[in-house]
């Protein structure tokens, strides 16, 4: 095995759903795919593979990044093109969960495999080391699992198995490829049915099922009780199910079934009859948009398991239950649940005590260690603490001490007793600073140390992990500026959900001067997503009624009466001022502190980086607009969405929306180009991944995307440091930018108006559409006058403001702050 392992083509065999998104994935990776299925009977043969490509334009969420990377997948077929796998460095096998369908196909396909080429399985729980018994000698060690989890664009958590002869280089070499190149988390399982987070995960929906029937919980009431508000998906377990598949979990529990028949749970590893019923009627859930949930209009009903019809879902937990699930002590939620003796109580307490004793029992079968399966279980089904982190929160002994109790009275669904180690008296938990509980070595072991977890500064943090974010240089109430012991600090926020407010821009003015006396750089970097949702809404809101005075309004209330033009042939400026006189004014002062932070950020005498993972939005991609550099994670989603509350960018989006489109013309027709951009900011367009983020304009071509969110801020470091190292010299402002003026307003109110008339927008859409086209176009001026960049960001503050002073407006804003949702008005 070489030093190095480089995967330049990829094979992936078969092209259903999971296999055709697997090679999607690999595309967003930028690794060209052979996408291989059974030959078709018409006259392309490779019909079947290029249905499996056809059907990933058609799936939400989206498996591509950007739809032409489907461009990178080749279809194929078993029959003529088996010679082409000898190209492929990697190649995946995810054809039908069945032994003897796999081994077939291996048998196949082994001559024609290039000899230092890995073949790797996509098995959700079948033997990886049964399936490399029917493989060639030679192909034995290059021969593991690799197991994704659906979807695998989405889902970070990959299985990665080995069989008995796989040397521990290769697995080393595709942990560090699975972990850069596609921004996997990779938890090496044992050959162990179902592996890790499947089998965890399916018991805890057996477990969930058989209590839910015991105690009498309705479906859509299970679902409620056992979604986010314990740290789970919103998608809890009933719809879980239907998301997965029925077809699919059974396929998993009847594996379960089949091939652990000494665990003593066995006997739960079976589906209710109802479930089975409907798997026969061909309702498998979402795929087949029926059932355990079934929409019905606009209604959503529920299967009635004893009827077996379908019924309203309107039945809702106790306000009581839900009160105790507010409680974010978990000590206390605990001790409240086990104290409190309703059904529904009862039902949440009995779940977690037989989750907590099947991990605690099989620890040692399954998983090396007890990070192990927490990451497993957090990463492959979307919960915010696996099993012994919620455990262990929970504090570890009086939960114990409650579960041994109901085990020796036989409340709980098996009668063996919890481990030896578990009742040590001195263990407070699994997880410590140390490290991780592994039973097989009774000690606590480290995270791996392989060189490419380096580029992870900061991993994803487990309990009882110690995590200190540096040293603090600067903070206030809104952000925090960090550093650890080089010359490149950290600004993050404090806010909720990142929001931009006059606290936050305080602090990123200070943080610039700071940063340019003292250090070589600055990053603004978040460490937990999103990067921001935006403006502060309720300060936007409270500032209506501030008094006046401030010397930022005075400065931009005078730069607003220079102006002498009017937006869009309608209004004027001196209305506006009357109207928010008294009321108006410390909104100014934010929008005014706004534009100086952005422009700051993009004029320091430094090199600024955003590293941008999750939402970006309104103020917070202005701020990513602004930086000499974004690093951002492949799953940002990203866009000027100020139109969706009833104003427009005036954070410097709208202007550096200007200055991009006459970039982008290059001397040609500046209108074709503004026109795209115009269209992002007045639809509220979001971007759906960092790449899509690159194609609409939003990132620069020569910002940085990076597969794994872990990785942004060695990424963001490295670049701000390059920067500074190349001889960072200061930008300086557009004086002579060009606009499109009256003529580019004229048309897209042309355009607006045909939209008005066929009801596509409202009026009040439609003045906000119009106030946006009045600042990129550059005012009521003739086409091609030269302004600059301060021209632009008064147009900004002048559109906000008239904006805010419209009572549709203002209602749009209070409805997003009390629905979290767009109003059209």
């Amino acid at each position: 095995m070489s030093d190095s392992f480089i995967v330049n083509k990829a094979a992936i065999l078969g092209a259903g759903v999971m296999g055709a998104q697997i090679a999607a994935h690999f595309c967003n990776a930028q690794i060209p795919v052979l996408l291989f299925d059974l030959p078709s009977t018409e006259d392309n043969k490779n019909q079947i593979a290029q249905q499996g490509i056809d059907r990933l334009k058609k799936l939400d969420p989206q498996p591509l990044a950007i739809e032409s990377r489907v461009n990178y997948i080749e279809p194929l077929n078993y029959e003529t093109d088996l010679a082409r796998l000898s190209e492929c460095d990697l190649i995946i096998e995810a054809v039908a969960e069945r032994m003897d369908i796999k081994l077939g196909l291996f048998e196949k396909i082994a001559p024609h495999i290039h000899p230092k080429a890995v073949l790797a399985s996509n098995t959700s729980g079948l033997s990886i080391n049964q399936l490399s018994h029917r493989l060639p000698e030679n192909l034995r060690p290059r021969f593991c699992g690799i197991h994704f989890f659906n979807p695998p664009r989405y889902m970070y958590l990959v299985e990665l198995i080995a069989n008995e002869t796989t040397p521990k280089e290769l697995l080393d070499q595709l942990e560090s490829f699975l972990t850069t190149r596609l921004g996997k988390g990779v938890i090496r399982a044992k050959d162990t049915s179902n592996f890790i987070a499947n089998r965890i995960g399916v018991f805890s929906i057996l477990a969930t099922l058989h209590h839910a029937s015991t105690f009498q919980i309705p479906f859509e009431v299970v679902d409620q009780l056992t979604g986010t508000k314990i740290g789970r998906p919103k998608s809890a377990t009933f719809r879980t199910a239907d998301v997965v598949g029925l077809d699919t979990l059974a396929h998993v529990v009847k594996t379960m079934a089949d091939t652990l028949p000494d665990d003593p749970w066995h006997a739960y590893f079976q589906l209710p009859a109802w479930f089975d019923t409907l798997i026969k009627n061909g309702a498998l859930g979402q795929k087949t948009q029926k059932g355990i949930y079934q929409k019905v209009g606009k209604e959503i009903k529920v299967l009635d398991p004893s009827s077996g019809e379908y019924r309203g879902s309107d039945r809702e937990a106790s306000s009581a239950i839900l009160e105790i699930l507010k409680d974010r002590n978990l000590k206390t939620r605990f001790q409240r649940l086990k104290e409190d003796t309703s059904p529904e109580a009862k039902f949440l307490w009995a779940i977690h005590r037989d989750l907590f004793h099947y991990c605690a029992f099989h620890l040692a079968d399954v998983a090396d260690n007890a990070r192990d399966l927490d990451l497993a279980v957090r990463w492959g089904f979307g919960w915010k603490k696996g099993p012994f982190e919620q455990w262990q929160s929970a504090g570890w002994h009086a939960i114990a001490d409650a579960m041994q109790l109901e085990i020796d009275s036989g409340k709980t669904l098996a009668n063996v007793r919890l481990p030896e180690w578990v009742m040590a008296p001195q263990r407070e938990g699994v997880h410590s600073a140390e490290g991780s509980y592994a039973p097989p070595k009774n000690a606590y072991v480290p995270r791996p140390y392989l060189p490419v977890y380096r580029r992870q500064l900061y991993p994803d943090p487990m309990v009882g992990e110690s995590v200190v974010y540096g040293e603090t240089v600067y903070e206030n109430s809104g952000v925090r500026l960090w550093h650890t012991g080089d010359d490149l600090p950290v600004l993050s926020f404090k806010t909720k959900m990142h929001v931009v407010g006059d606290e936050v821009l305080d602090g990123i003015l200070q943080a610039i001067e700071i940063a340019e006396n003292k250090f070589q750089g600055l990053i603004v970097w978040q460490p937990e997503a999103p990067f921001s949702a935006g403006a502060n809404l309720l300060q936007v809101m409270q500032g209506l009624n501030a008094p006046v005075g401030s010397s930022l309004w005075n400065k931009a209330r005078a730069m607003i009466q220079r102006m002498k033009f009017t937006i869009g042939g309608k209004g004027n400026m001196s209305k506006v001022i009357d109207a928010i006189t008294g009321q108006g004014p410390k909104v100014a002062d934010v929008i005014a502190k706004f534009q100086l932070a952005t422009g700051r950020l993009r004029y320091s005498r430094i090199p600024t980086v955003a590293a941008v993972q999750g939402l970006a939005l309104g103020g917070g991609c202005e701020i990513v607009m602004h930086c000499d550099r974004a690093v951002a994670a492949l799953e940002t989603y990203i866009g000027l969405v100020e139109a969706g509350v009833g104003v427009l960018p005036a954070g410097g989006g709208s202007k550096e929306f200007a200055i991009r489109a006459w970039q982008d013309s290059k001397g040609q027709n500046i209108f074709p180009f503004l026109q795209r951009y115009y269209q992002l900011s007045a639809t509220a367009t979001i971007a759906k991944s960092a790449e899509q983020a690159k194609e609409m304009g939003f990132l620069r071509p020569s910002d940085i995307v990076v597969m794994n969110p872990f990785e942004l801020l060695y990424v963001a470091k490295a670049q701000a440091k390059g920067l500074a190292d190349a001889g960072y010299r200061q930008p300086l402002p557009e004086t002579k930018i060009p606009v499109v003026g009256r003529m580019g307003i004229g048309n897209i109110e042309a355009f607006l108006v045909n939209m008005i008339e066929g009801h596509q927008i409202s009026e009040h859409d439609f003045v906000i559409a119009m106030k946006i086209a009045n600042v990129m176009c550059g005012g009521d001026v003739d086409p091609g006058t030269l302004v600059d960049e301060e021209w632009l960001l008064e147009l900004e503050r002048k559109g906000f403001l008239e904006l805010l002073a419209m009572p549709k407006t203002q209602a749009r804003i209070e409805y997003m702050l009390k629905t979290g949702k767009p109003l059209r008005n």
